[in-house]
């Protein structure tokens, strides 16, 4: 019998088919969330990896928007948008959740980082000396900062022990080097009793050890290892055979 760890903040994500009217809408639609019906979590860290359009990001918005996240990423706190983009899928899954809540969180993602450093300078600009919100950031506005050392500011001064983190493509704003210094943040707060949620294309992240790794692949999603992902494959083959690769990519 599988054993059951109930300590983990978000166990499973269930999709509730029998709700769903149209399953030729989007975002039911989306191959993957045709084929889905439930998604167990690693207690530590999860991966959802797969081509761009797969779904991967739709299924982590709605799983951090289920969850309590404000759709355009931070805190459960932050409530502000510029855009009303996101899907339902959030109103048509169900988290099962662990007998402990986190007493932290947040929800990273890479295309609504702008709005966010431009949300937090606003409220600071309101509550005035004394109460800033961007101290919990590292002190310094995160617009006067790289994209990359912006990301990685918020992982370094925000994220904090006993938290649950949603993270949406991280990597779009690290160097390779910086994504190393990443799984070695990643690690310590794991250490620290964290779990985290990541979609992501990057072979880099992919391999820290002690995860589950979901590929979305011809409209379906499985467990694999970072050596069998498509991400993984492709880099190393790039990388070996480059002459080879760009010939074909080049020849006119």
């Amino acid at each position: 019998m599988e054993e059951i760890n109930y300590n983990t903040f978000i166990r499973e994500v269930k999709i509730n088919k029998e709700k769903i009217e149209n399953i030729n809408e989007y975002p039911f639609s989306l191959p993957i969330i045709k084929h889905l019906e439930r998604l167990k979590m690693h207690p530590k860290v999860t991966f959802i990896v797969g081509e761009n359009g797969s779904g991967k990001s739709t299924l982590l918005e709605a799983i951090a928007v289920a969850y309590g996240f404000n759709p355009e990423g931070g805190t459960k706190n932050f409530n502000f948008y510029t855009k009303n983009s996101h899907s339902i899928l959030y109103e048509y899954i169900t988290l099962v959740k662990g007998i402990k809540s986190p007493k932290d969180g947040f929800f990273l993602r890479a295309e609504s980082m702008y709005n966010l450093a431009t949300n937090i300078d606003e409220l600071d600009s309101v509550l005035g000396p004394g109460a800033r919100v961007i101290d919990s950031y590292g002190g310094k506005s995160l617009h006067d900062q790289s994209h990359g050392e912006s990301f990685f500011s918020v992982m370094l001064n925000r994220f904090s022990k006993n938290g649950i983190y949603i993270l949406d493509e991280p990597e779009a704003a690290l160097s390779p080097c910086r994504q190393m210094s990443m799984l070695t943040r990643i690690n310590e707060l794991v250490r620290e009793n964290c779990q985290f949620i990541i979609s992501t294309h990057s072979p880099i992240l992919m391999t820290y050890p002690d995860s589950t790794i979901y590929e979305i692949k011809d409209s379906k999603i499985r467990e694999v290892n970072v050596e069998e992902t498509e991400h993984f494959q492709i880099t190393k083959s790039f990388l070996n055979s480059k002459e080879k690769f760009l010939n074909i990519l080049l020849n006119d």
